[in-house]
């Protein structure tokens, strides 16, 4: 949330703010890559259907991604805003730069670094900074330890695979490691599998 806030208060004002408050919070909300959400075109986003189409992604593949109300909501206001901006000649795609262009992904992380130092983030992890990529681990590792505070681990594993567009459960599996709690319960697991084959 801190992250967004931050975003509402870029330079210049205008669109500006409203683009990255909106890429921003589409990828905290939907855990897709970066270079997925800024190769989203037009037509892509369904409004009416509350979908994104993920076309020929990291793994040639493509998938339907079903949004919660709040962030149709934001895509919508987006949108409209857009309506404003003059594209430049074949720009198809969704999120715009003022000037009617794509923007560079280089542009996005160059904005996420100036936040992050803004709101005096620093890494916890094995990277010497937070990265943009990391809105994306924090959204798979939440989404399992509620499979995982419900019971369903391995239901929720699944999905979340199929809804993040992992080629293999297994790498959705490899986030586990990134959380405490999912790692005793993993740990727990084994030893009741070992005492078990053990017998």
């Amino acid at each position: 949330i801190e992250l967004l806030v931050a975003a509402r208060e870029l330079k210049p004002d205008g669109m500006r703010p409203l683009t990255y408050v909106t890429l921003l919070g589409t990828l905290a909300a939907t855990g897709m890559r970066l270079s997925e959400v800024l190769h989203l075109e037009q037509a892509d986003v369904n409004l009416k259907q509350s979908t994104l189409t993920v076309r020929e992604t990291k793994f040639k593949k493509s998938r339907l991604v079903p949004l919660h109300s709040s962030t149709i909501e934001a895509l919508s206001r987006y949108a409209k805003a857009c309506a404003a901006i003059s594209r430049q000649p074949s720009v198809k795609a969704f999120f715009l730069t003022t000037g009617g262009r794509s923007i560079p992904s280089r542009t996005v992380h160059h904005t996420f670094d100036v936040l992050r130092r803004q709101l005096g983030w620093v890494a916890r992890g094995g990277h010497p900074q937070p990265r943009i990529h990391d809105l994306r681990h924090t959204f798979i590792c939440r989404a399992l330890l509620r499979g995982q505070q419900e019971n369903r681990l391995d239901h929720v594993a699944d999905a979340i695979a199929t809804y993040v567009g992992h080629a293999k459960v297994s790498d959705t599996y490899w986030y586990v490691t990134a959380i405490p709690e999912l790692m005793g319960i993993a740990s727990d697991r084994f030893s009741r599998f070992s005492s078990e084959g053990c017998r």
